[in-house]
């Protein structure tokens, strides 16, 4: 053996230590990888229940949503018919209404005028003479 064999055999050893240690952190790689691939796989597993569920509510919660829109429309038609009908009631009773409250106020002056006119000593509402200038 030669010098030069001597150095290839070294620089073979080297080099086959070189690559067991790099080895090592591929192996431990190689299952780091392992373990992501079936954690993905279970988070895959989860979530197809959790997107079916998720489904199903938005679906329950749309119907909700048409009911409540056909609600509202009911609401705003029979609010619609009370403004209707509360119109027609202040036109049909408001105007004699008004007629009734000036009338009475009408009576109730007259009564009180007379009440002033007899407590003053006189008993008919005519005019008192005018007094004369001295």
């Amino acid at each position: 053996m030669t010098g030069g064999d001597i150095a290839g055999l070294i620089a073979a050893g080297v080099f086959a230590v070189l690559v067991g240690l790099i080895a090592i952190p591929l192996v431990k790689l190689g299952g780091v990888f392992d373990q992501t691939r079936d954690s993905i796989k279970d988070v895959s597993d989860g979530i197809t229940p959790i997107l079916a569920e998720s489904t199903v509510t938005v679906q329950e919660a749309n119907k909700q949503l048409a009911r409540v829109d056909a609600i509202t429309r009911n609401v705003e038609e029979v609010t619609g018919n009370v403004s209707s009908l509360v119109a027609l009631f202040a036109a049909s009773v408001g105007g004699p209404l008004i007629k009734l409250a000036g009338f009475s106020a009408a009576v109730r002056a007259a009564l009180l005028s007379l009440r002033v006119a007899k407590e003053a000593g006189d008993d008919s509402p005519r005019r008192k003479p005018k007094k004369s200038k001295h």
